[in-house]
């Protein structure tokens, strides 16, 4: 899933990812990443998601990451929120109402966009990737965020044979192999999926939440 796969679902507006409202599960399991008040949190490939308003209401100054100049404009003008906008180093920067959102590449990112981040919320960037961009995205984002930053990990799973993604099957083996080595990973739930008419045809088809905590 290249940058242009994605800059040009964003210009068809092929979006079925998008979720118009609040997530359940970000609802149901924020609290157990026990991110204080007032914390930074970040979202990766945020998209246009209305998630990041509901952190900014639980009183977080929210960070996201997005390729896509269409989606956060979107975001904004969605939602009749005023932000301001300036180039900063590789992104351009967009912010208003407790959240900034660095539009560019997430790789481009480093430890000086996100320091003081207490918690990440990831439900649609890892499963946006095909396996060797997991890979790479997990070790980067473990290699800028701070210790003791706490993510909710949304995945979906399924037989990744019969369809192919986005979103991609991500199973609990891999979960482990990504992060396990520097993390503590706890499982929060599992629970059946809900996935676009297309996927129909795998069968079996998952949700899982992860709570995950950067040691080192």
């Amino acid at each position: 899933m290249e940058r242009d796969f994605w800059l040009e679902r964003w210009r068809l507006n092929q979006i079925g990812f998008h979720q118009a409202d609040y997530n359940a599960r970000l609802r149901m399991h924020w609290p157990a990443l026990n991110v204080p008040a007032g914390a930074r949190v970040f979202v990766p490939l945020c998209g246009k998601s209305r998630d990041m308003w509901w952190l900014a209401g639980q009183g977080h100054a929210v960070i996201g990451a997005e390729l896509a100049t269409a989606a956060v404009e979107a975001f904004f003008a969605e939602a009749s929120a005023p932000y301001e906008c300036r180039q900063v180093g590789q992104f351009v920067v967009y912010e208003g109402r407790n959240v900034r959102i660095l539009c560019g590449d997430v790789f481009d990112s480093s430890a000086a966009h996100v320091a003081g981040v207490r918690g990440v919320f990831d439900r649609g960037a890892l499963v946006a990737l095909p396996a060797p961009m997991r890979r790479r995205y997990v070790a980067h984002l473990l290699d800028i965020l701070p210790v003791g930053a706490a993510t909710l990990l949304l995945t979906v799973e399924y037989d990744q044979r019969l369809a192919d993604g986005p979103p991609f099957a991500v199973h609990g083996d891999e979960v482990d192999s990504l992060y396990g080595g520097r993390c503590t990973v706890d499982v929060l739930d599992r629970t059946p999926a809900e996935m676009p008419p297309r996927f129909d045809a795998v069968g079996t088809r998952g949700e899982s939440t992860y709570r995950i905590v950067k040691k080192r």
